[in-house]
């Protein structure tokens, strides 16, 4: 991983070995090179295809009653390594903390979506920004439009 870009600082990194996450699904955009990718999803933008996979596709009951979901995924093509990082087209330089970029210790994207549709084990959203192939991690209902489902805890 060559492409650090003036000013950005690495460290050197362990492989992770002490997270254990299922992949639900696969997320299925027009993009396949991260150049291509959006820099924020956009509520018009492409529709796309989030595949979720057996078993979890009994856990989508009821996802259809929002208007918008919440995706978090796990940009697998994304370095882990930089702490300071200089955006592209700017001249100034962020921790990686302050920043949306996916670089980041643990790559995780998030992104509140338009739920399209649901047909099956599919969805059809609009407001991605990730690669095509994305792992996909979890998914929620929009926590503005979400109701708990039982009483409040005393």
């Amino acid at each position: 991983m060559s492409d650090i870009r003036p000013h950005e600082i690495s460290v050197p990194i362990q492989e992770p070995d002490d997270a254990r996450l299922f992949f639900i699904g696969r997320i299925h955009t027009p993009w396949k090179d991260r150049k291509d990718c959006p820099r924020q999803g956009k509520v018009d933008g492409p529709e796309c295809r989030i595949e979720i996979f057996e078993p979890w596709v009994p856990a989508l009951k009821g996802i259809e009653e929002y208007d918008k979901i919440e995706l978090l995924y796990w940009l697998d093509k994304a370095r882990r390594d930089l702490i300071v990082q200089n955006p592209a087209h700017s001249d100034n330089i962020f921790g990686t903390f302050a920043l949306r970029s996916p670089v980041r210790p643990n790559p995780i994207g998030t992104v509140l979506a338009k739920l399209v549709s649901v047909d099956g084990p599919n969805l059809i959203v609009r407001g991605l920004d990730c690669l095509n192939g994305t792992p996909l991690i979890d998914l929620k209902p929009d926590r503005c439009a979400f109701t708990p489902k039982a009483p409040p805890k005393d």
